[in-house]
């Protein structure tokens, strides 16, 4: 095992928002997974539940508001390899628009180039790779 000498482990939330037989994904404009699709999510705040952080952090980066939410996974991701290591414990939350009407927004622009939905079975590439390793291993956010 190498031992890098970084921060802390961070938490992380992300939001499988379903919509029929679509997920939310947007492309990232990151250091860390540029230019890969992703989730929606973020930081969890101290004090925050899982629900509360996918709820604000979907508002933030969407505009959308969202309902259901559900516990789906966690996965442990090491990046190593990067000019400063990461290390991210990612919450994976399921959830659903709570107005079907409603469209997402690419409001915070200089982290992600846009959303769109996508088909579970027929992803964008290249995938942000916890999103990608999690695919690879069989995980499905929809219901069975």
């Amino acid at each position: 095992m190498v031992i890098v000498e970084a921060a802390a482990p961070k938490v992380v939330v992300v939001v499988c928002l379903l919509r029929g037989n679509r997920v939310l994904l947007g492309r990232r404009r990151s250091s860390l997974g540029d230019s890969k699709f992703s989730l929606p999510g973020g930081h969890l705040e101290f004090g925050e539940s899982f629900e509360e952080c996918a709820t604000r952090e979907m508002k933030e980066e969407t505009g959308l508001d969202i309902d259901n939410l559900e516990f789906l996974t966690v996965t442990n991701n090491l990046f190593i390899d990067e000019t400063k290591p990461h290390h991210y414990v990612v919450i994976c939350m399921r959830a659903v628009l709570a107005d079907h009407h409603q469209q997402p927004q690419n409001i915070e622009r200089d982290f992600c180039d846009g959303w769109g939905w996508y088909e579970w079975d027929n992803l964008p590439k290249p995938l942000f790779s916890p999103l990608g390793k999690a695919v690879r291993a069989g995980f499905n956010p929809f219901p069975i």
